[in-house]
């Protein structure tokens, strides 16, 4: 599992430039990013080269933050490569409470997709032996030396 960082963002013009700024000044790469609106915050979720330390410098400047565990696979870019793992999860009767993706530069990975899902760790267990193996905690690193 990865870690993600959430960060809770009032719904007023420059608060997401806020916290970018943060992670540039310490040197903290972006790898992935969604944001949620609502009609009083967005919530950003991100995914981030050094996680401990995008937590500490947002917590520092006043942002509301916690971590996540979410799961990442890797999957082609191609026609229909989202729509295979979308039905091993359908067959295995998990259920996905929200996700996203990207593109990445990895030799192994062409696109990352992040999901939160309704139980990880029986997730985790249903998932194994697929065709569809979960991505280890090193992928932040693989993703730092892209």
């Amino acid at each position: 599992m990865l870690k993600q960082i959430t960060v809770f963002l009032e719904n007023k013009p420059g608060r997401m430039e806020e916290v970018t700024g943060c992670l540039a000044a310490e040197d903290i790469n972006l790898h992935a990013l969604s944001i949620a609106d609502t009609t009083d915050f967005g919530i950003l979720r991100m995914i981030v080269s050094d996680p401990e330390k995008a937590v500490h410098v947002l917590k520092e400047n006043s942002f509301m933050v916690k971590t996540t565990d979410v799961i990442a696979f890797a999957t082609g870019h191609s026609p229909g490569s989202l729509h295979k793992i979308l039905q091993e999860l359908k067959k295995l009767d998990i259920s996905i409470e929200y996700m996203y993706a990207f593109t990445s530069r990895h030799k192994d990975h062409d696109a990352i997709v992040i999901l939160s899902l309704s139980d990880q760790n029986a997730a985790i267990e249903k998932l194994k032996g697929t065709d569809f193996p979960i991505l280890e905690d090193d992928l932040l690193d693989q993703l730092n030396e892209s």
